[in-house]
């Protein structure tokens, strides 16, 4: 593996898990009617970010008429108006919105991906499906190792999936294994396997946070102060020291 863009793009020609296929195909067909004009995506959804992020944010799957629309992680859904919002106030996005892939979003030091990179009906994967899925979030586990030092994961299906693609990246996962949680964190120590060189062998911050679904923020088990605050000290973690953005004319400081 040359680097992330080749395995970005042999994610995107993923057909290993048959359900998933027909599904996200079936919805790129339908569509929703109010992105009746869109041409859906319709694949799976690869990482966004750079290639030397120091942290990485793990979800749950691309939404059907979100990522699986617009082509990339956490865009054109309520979900990701949530973590993207959260990402400008501590700095580490370069806007507050993400609309679709060419709206101009960047991201500073940090790199969005999944454990199922395809469009899964109900938004709940299989086991089977996410065991299938694994290689390719070790791979870019492994392909970004060098400049990785903190990783936080929403969700506790995120987290359940993570924890094995740490082990199988080279880090050491103690046992039992961590149980999720939001605000947990749990420091991995690296080891020799996988590392090219000694600073490879650097730990890694692992942090818990709620899923930025609808049904936590919308009933506030997830507030944006919360996860402003998970993001921060992941942040921190990760050495790029967040702050809040330069604020509009006439807008309020983020809190």
């Amino acid at each position: 593996m040359d680097g992330l863009g080749e395995l970005d793009e042999r994610i995107s020609g993923c057909r290993a898990c048959p359900r998933l296929v027909e599904w996200r195909e079936e919805v790129a067909r339908t569509k929703r009617a109010a992105f009746a004009d869109w041409t859906y995506w319709g694949r799976p959804v690869p990482g966004f970010g750079p290639h030397d992020a120091p942290l990485l944010i793990v979800g749950l799957a691309p939404a059907a008429h979100g990522a699986n629309r617009t082509g990339r992680m956490f865009t054109g859904d309520r979900s990701g108006d949530v973590l993207y919002r959260a990402l400008y106030d501590i700095g580490l996005a370069s806007r507050p919105d993400a609309v679709s892939a060419d709206d101009g979003l960047t991201l500073h030091g940090v790199r969005i991906t999944s454990p199922v990179h395809c469009a899964p009906p109900a938004n709940k994967p299989t086991p089977a499906e996410r065991d299938t899925c694994r290689p390719w979030l070790v791979q870019e586990l492994n392909l970004l190792r060098p400049t990785l030092r903190a990783v936080v994961v929403l969700g506790a299906f995120g987290w359940q999936a993570a924890l094995p693609a740490f082990a199988e990246a080279g880090w050491t996962v103690p046992r039992p294994r961590p149980t999720f949680g939001h605000g947990a964190r749990v420091d991995l120590e690296g080891t020799e396997e996988g590392a090219e060189a000694a600073e490879d062998l650097e730990g890694l911050s692992l942090f818990g946070c709620f899923h930025v679904s609808q049904r936590n923020t919308f009933t506030g088990r997830l507030t944006p102060e919360m996860l402003r605050g998970v993001l921060r000290d992941a942040a921190r973690a990760a050495g790029l020291h967040p702050f809040g953005p330069t604020p509009q004319a006439g807008s309020p400081p983020a809190s």
